[in-house]
């Protein structure tokens, strides 16, 4: 049976892995068809420099998205990702189309990467911010903040701990939360932490010093793609976990400033990094 259509809607890049250039390619070297929608184009990742920002209009923006629920390949789709917006109207119509959809198939599935910020802080305006907390969060049935986004969007300071995160997680109120850079058991070490009302599982590995940028992008994809193919949860965690480690592992290695996926698709579809899961429950 053919898989799933999956809508992505973040940002382009011309040069580098992220956004939607990291999303569309793990998720289509993972066997899925991609509708894949740009908030935003640049040259390049911003953390490399200024850059220039091409952004539709927000009556180009609606229009297009009218024409994607309208689309009569529309029951092609079975999920959603949404990444990176460039303004909180963006936020609006995107809600719109997901409300819309779910309406139509309420099997659909839609994954929130909160993109907003990191332990510098906010890197989008704050309204954008605050729509995605509004109108993203209460839709989706996964979200995968990193440990500041998932701090902000609960109003709270980040958590130092994996009871903390997982806390935090409870509160946001998504069916499941995967947070990436959690605070692990050991200080010289991170994690992604899985919640979800019944599993609790924590997946560790040790830290980069200065990663490129994309890790987020990536995880959301992989762990997304193994959803869709009916992945128990501890094995998609340790899965998703390892090829991102693996991925980053290559590119650090080589001393990259950017994933390296286009010779790294291997580590997306069978990894070869060992990642062990451990349950978290103890630290609830």
């Amino acid at each position: 049976m053919s898989k799933k259509a999956v809508i992505v809607i973040s940002s382009h890049v011309a040069r580098g892995s992220v956004g939607n250039r990291a999303i569309v390619f793990a998720l289509e070297t993972l066997g899925f068809p991609v509708w894949a929608i740009p908030t935003v184009t640049l040259p390049w990742h911003p953390g490399h420099g200024k850059a220039t920002r091409i952004v539709a209009s927000n009556i180009e923006f609606d229009n297009l998205l009218t024409d994607i629920a309208n689309a009569p390949w529309i029951d092609e789709v079975g999920a959603i990702l949404t990444g990176y917006m460039a303004n909180p109207t963006q936020v609006v119509s995107v809600a719109k189309l997901i409300s819309g959809l779910k309406d139509k198939n309420p099997d659909l599935i839609y994954l929130c990467d909160p993109v907003i910020g990191d332990e510098a802080g906010l890197y989008i305006q704050q309204e954008t911010a605050q729509a995605i907390q509004d109108k993203f969060i209460p839709l989706c049935d996964i979200a995968t903040p990193n440990r500041f986004e998932l701090a902000w969007l609960t109003d709270e300071k980040a958590p130092d701990t994996i009871a903390e995160t997982l806390s935090l997680a409870k509160q946001l109120g998504s069916s499941q939360v995967l947070t990436t850079s959690s605070p692990a058991e050991n200080p010289n070490q991170t994690s992604n932490l899985y919640y979800s009302a019944k599993t609790k599982l924590l997946a560790t590995h040790d830290q980069f010093k200065n990663p490129p940028n994309g890790p987020g992008d990536l995880t959301a994809a992989i762990y997304l793609g193994h959803l869709l193919s009916d992945m128990a949860p501890d094995k998609n965690l340790s899965l998703t976990t390892a090829s991102v480690f693996e991925i980053l592992q290559n590119a650090t290695t080589l001393g990259s400033s950017e994933l390296n996926l286009e010779s790294d698709a291997q580590s997306i579809v069978k990894p070869k990094a060992g990642i062990s899961i451990k349950s978290a429950n103890h630290c609830d």
